[in-house]
C-alpha cells in the first residue's frame, strides 16, 4: 500500500526537472539568469540540412530542387512557424532550411515527428543528395530514442541477471525472488517520492537512473544479509522465527548501520552547492531510506509469512550446494598468504593498489557534450556534417547583459563592436552574422558568437576566455550594465573550476563522517582509522582505473566510446561518496563477524579467519550482483552513464577481492590486540549480536528475552556478559 501511494503521489504530482539556465554556477550560472529575467519566448528551431551523398561538391540545382520541396511541404504543416530563405554553406557542399516550430521547445520533442518525415520522404526522393534534419525537437528526440532504448535494455538484462545470480546463491526460486522483489519495490516507491521531492529540489534528468543503480544494489545487499544469516541460524538448529529475530538482530542492525551511513554520506553532495548534486543527493537518500525501512518491517514479515515455502521451488543441483555444510575449502585457502605473512601481503597489496591509481593523478575534467557521444547514432552523425559546413551552429558562447530599459540602445550598440571585433579573428565562427536578441522589457539582450571549434578543444575554451575579457570592455561605457557569458563550454569550465573549490569540503565531511560512524558502531579508533584509509585506497584505485580507460583510446573498441581525454566531471566527487557509502555495508559486515569471534575468546588471527570465512558468501553474493548491475550501465552509449558503471564495478571488485581477502585481514592480523583500541574485547563465551554491542549504548538482548526453541547447540545462546570495555583476557 505505502509502495503504491508513493507511486500515485508521485505521477499525480508530476516532475519538476531542473531548468539548466538557472541550475549553473560562477560566471554560465549568472548568464543563464540573465537570459531567464528576460523572459524571451523560445520557439523550437530546426535545420533541415542538403549535402551530397558523397560528401563532395553539392549540385546547387539539385539541392535548390529539393529545398523548394521542402519548404513547401513545411509550410502545410501545423507543426510549422515558419520556414526561412535556404542558406548555402561558404565551403559550398551543403544548403541549410531553417525552420521554425509552433509551441515551446518543452514540447517540441513530441510535436517534431511530422517535420522528420517530410524529411525522410524527400531523402528517399532525391538520388545523389543526403538530406537530414538537426534541431531542437529532432536531437533531443533521437537521443531520447537511443539513450532510452539503452536504459530499456539494462532493465531488461539487469533484473533477469540478478535473479540468475541470486538463483545460484541460494537454490531455491522463491528465496532468489524476495531480494529483487524488495529492490524493485524500493525504486517504484523512490521514485514516487522523489518526483514529490522535486518540487522543493528540482531534479535533473540523470536521478532516475542513480534510483535504479542505487535501489538495485542496497535493496538486493539488505536482503541478502538477512536471508544468508537466517539460513545460517536455521542451519544450527534454530527454529524459523528465532532465525528470523537473531537475523534481525544482527544482519537488520547492520542493514540499519550502513543504510544510515550511505545516507549521511550522501548528504555530502550538498556541500558541493550545485543543483545537479543536490538532485542526486536526494534521490539517493529517499532509495537508500525505503530500502532500509523496507528491510526492517516488510522484510521479516515476508519471511516468517512464508515459513518453509521461503525454500521452494528447489532447483536440484544448486540447492544442494548452497546447503553443503561444513567450512569453505576455498577462503581458507585464499586468506593464507594474509595469515602466515601479514606484513609482506599488506606491502605487496597496498603497493598493487598504489600502483593501479597511479593513472588519477593524470585525471582531467571535462562536462560531458556532443563530442563525447558514439557516432553509431545517426543524429550525432548529422549534427557533425551540420557543424561542419555551419560551424556557429555548432559550439555556441552566449554573451547575455542586463542594463535598465533606457540604456538599451546603449547595449546594443556595445555588442554591435564586440560582433565587429570577433570578424577575422580565428577562434570565432564567420559563416553566418550573430544576432541580437532583446527582451520585451528592453532590459536583457543577448547575442550568441560560434567558434569553429567543438568543446573539448582547447581553441574553444580560449575563445571563451578571450570573450569574457572583451566583454566588461564593451560595456564599460553602459552605466549599472551586468554582462556575463554563457554556453556549453562555459558551464563546463565553471563546473569543473566548481568542484575543484567545494571537492575537500565534500571529502572532508565523508572522511570525517566514516571515521566517527565506525568508531561508535565499534568503540574502536582503529577500525575507524582503518576503514577510512582502506575506502581511500580502494576510491584512488578505482579512479586509477576509470582514468586508464576513459582517458586513452586502448579500450574503446572493447567498450564502444570514443574518448575524449577525459573523466565526466560530475562524476569522481559523486562516486567517491557512493563508493564510501557502499563500502560500509561490506566494511560493517565483515568487522563485525571478526569482532564476533574476538568476543567469543578466539586469537586475533583465527578472529580474523573465522569472521571473513563466515561472512564470505554474502559478500562475495553481494558484490557479484553489484558488479553485474553497474557493468550494464557501462555497455550505455552516454558516457557519463558508462563511466559511472564502470568506476563502481572497478571499485566493488577491488573492495571485495583485494580489499578483503588480502589488505583487510593482513592489517587487522598486524595490528594484532590493537584493532580494538581503545576499547579492547572480552571473550565470555558466545555472543548473540555481531554489531550490537559494539553499537553506542545497549547491551546485547538477554537469550532469554525470546521464546526460543531448544537447539542442538546447548550452552551457547545464554546472555553475555561481555562489554567492550572490559581488557582483553
Amino acid at each position: 500500500m505505502f509502495v503504491a501511494l508513493c507511486l500515485f503521489l508521485g505521477g499525480a504530482a508530476g516532475s519538476n526537472k531542473l531548468d539548466s539556465e538557472e541550475s549553473g554556477v560562477r560566471e554560465s550560472g549568472r548568464a543563464g539568469k540573465i537570459v531567464s529575467s528576460g523572459d524571451f519566448t523560445e520557439r523550437p528551431e530546426e535545420n533541415v540540412l542538403i549535402t551530397a551523398d558523397s560528401g563532395g561538391k553539392l549540385d546547387r540545382r539539385a539541392a535548390q530542387r529539393a529545398a523548394r520541396d521542402i519548404t513547401d511541404r513545411m509550410k502545410a504543416l501545423p507543426e510549422v512557424r515558419s520556414v526561412g530563405e535556404p542558406v548555402p554553406a561558404p565551403n559550398g557542399k551543403a544548403l541549410l532550411v531553417p525552420v521554425t516550430m509552433t509551441g515551446d521547445e518543452d514540447d517540441a520533442m513530441n510535436r517534431v515527428r511530422p517535420l522528420l518525415d517530410v524529411s525522410a520522404e524527400a531523402d528517399r526522393a532525391d538520388d545523389g543528395l543526403k538530406i537530414e534534419q538537426v534541431g531542437d525537437g529532432s536531437t533531443v528526440k533521437g537521443m531520447s530514442d537511443t539513450i532510452g532504448e539503452d536504459f530499456r535494455r539494462a532493465e531488461l538484462i539487469s533484473v533477469p541477471l540478478t535473479l540468475l545470480i541470486l538463483l545460484v546463491v541460494f537454490g531455491a526460486i522463491i528465496a532468489a525472488g524476495v531480494p529483487v522483489l524488495l529492490a524493485l519495490s524500493c525504486v517504484v516507491c523512490a521514485m514516487g517520492l522523489s518526483s514529490l521531492a522535486s518540487h522543493v529540489l528540482p531534479e535533473t534528468s540523470a536521478v532516475s537512473n542513480v534510483i535504479l543503480l542505487m535501489g538495485m544494489a542496497v535493496g538486493v545487499d539488505y536482503s541478502l544479509f538477512y536471508l544468508k544469516r537466517e539460513r545460517e541460524e536455521r542451519r544450527k538448529g534454530k527454529s524459523h522465527i528465532d532465525a528470523i529475530e537473531i537475523a534481525a538482530e544482527t544482519s537488520g542492525h547492520t542493514v540499519v548501520v550502513s543504510g544510515t551511513t550511505v545516507i549521511v554520506a550522501m548528504a555530502g553532495l550538498y556541500l558541493a552547492q550545485e543543483a545537479t548534486f543536490a538532485s542526486l543527493a536526494t534521490g539517493s537518500i529517499i532509495v537508500v531510506a525505503v530500502a532500509v525501512l523496507g528491510s526492517v518491517t516488510v522484510l521479516p514479515a515476508l519471511l516468517a509469512k512464508l515459513g518453509r515455502w521461503l525454500d521452494r521451488p528447489r532447483v536440484p543441483f544448486l540447492w544442494r550446494l548452497t546447503m553443503r555444510s561444513g567450512e569453505s575449502r576455498m577462503w581458507p585457502v585464499l586468506l593464507r598468504p594474509a595469515l602466515l605473512k601479514p606484513a609482506l601481503t599488506l606491502v605487496v597489496s597496498i603497493g598493487a593498489l598504489l600502483l593501479l591509481a597511479l593513472p588519477a593523478l593524470d585525471m582531467k575534467l571535462k562536462q560531458p557534450g556532443q563530442d563525447d557521444l558514439s557516432r553509431d547514432i545517426p543524429i550525432v552523425r548529422a549534427t557533425d556534417r551540420l557543424t561542419d559546413a555551419f560551424p556557429s551552429e555548432g559550439t555556441v558562447h552566449k554573451v547575455a547583459v542586463r542594463a535598465p530599459a533606457d540604456e538599451a540602445g546603449r547595449v546594443e550598440a556595445a555588442l554591435r563592436g564586440l560582433i565587429a571585433r570577433t570578424e577575422g579573428n580565428s577562434l570565432f565562427a564567420h559563416d553566418q552574422t550573430p544576432t541580437i536578441r532583446e527582451s520585451a522589457d528592453r532590459r536583457v539582450h543577448t547575442v550568441d558568437v560560434g567558434t569553429p571549434y567543438p568543446p573539448k578543444n582547447p581553441k574553444a575554451t580560449e575563445s571563451m576566455k578571450v570573450l569574457r575579457g572583451w566583454v566588461p570592455q564593451a560595456l564599460d561605457e553602459v552605466p549599472d550594465a551586468e554582462g556575463a557569458v554563457g554556453g556549453a563550454v562555459a558551464q563546463g569550465a565553471d563546473f569543473t573550476a566548481h568542484l575543484e573549490e567545494r571537492m575537500p569540503w565534500v571529502v572532508g565531511f565523508v572522511l570525517l563522517l566514516t571515521f566517527g560512524t565506525m568508531a561508535v558502531i565499534f568503540r574502536s579508533l582503529a577500525v575507524a582509522l582503518s576503514a577510512v584509509l582502506l575506502n581511500l585506497l580502494s576510491a584512488a584505485a578505482s579512479f586509477g582505473v576509470l582514468v586508464a580507460v576513459f582517458q586513452h583510446t586502448w579500450a574503446e573498441g572493447l567498450l564502444d566510446f570514443d574518448s575524449s581525454g577525459t573523466v565526466v566531471s560530475w562524476l569522481p566527487l559523486f562516486l567517491f561518496v557512493v563508493l564510501f557509502g557502499l563500502s560500509m555495508d561490506y566494511h560493517v559486515f565483515v568487522v563485525s563477524r571478526i569482532r564476533e569471534m574476538a568476543l567469543d575468546g578466539a586469537s586475533v588471527r583465527d578472529s580474523v579467519r573465522e569472521g571473513i570465512v563466515r561472512s564470505a558468501g554474502v559478500v562475495t553474493s553481494a558484490a557479484i550482483v553489484m558488479v553485474a548491475v553497474f557493468s550494464i550501465f557501462g555497455t550505455l552509449n552516454a558516457v557519463e552513464f558508462k563511466q559511472l558503471g564502470v568506476g563502481l564495478a572497478a571499485a566493488i571488485t577491488l573492495d571485495a577481492v583485494v580489499i578483503r581477502i588480502f589488505v583487510l585481514p593482513a592489517l587487522m592480523t598486524v595490528l594484532g590486540p590493537w584493532n580494538w583500541w581503545p576499547g579492547g574485547v572480552s571473550g565470555t563465551g558466545r555472543r548473540l549480536s555481531s554489531v550490537s554491542a559494539p553499537a553506542g549504548g545497549g547491551a546485547d538482548v538477554p537469550a532469554a528475552s525470546y521464546p526460543r526453541s531448544p537447539a542442538p547447540e546447548t550452552g551457547r545462546d545464554e546472555a553475555s556478559s561481555a562489554s567492550p570495555g572490559h581488557p582483553r583476557r
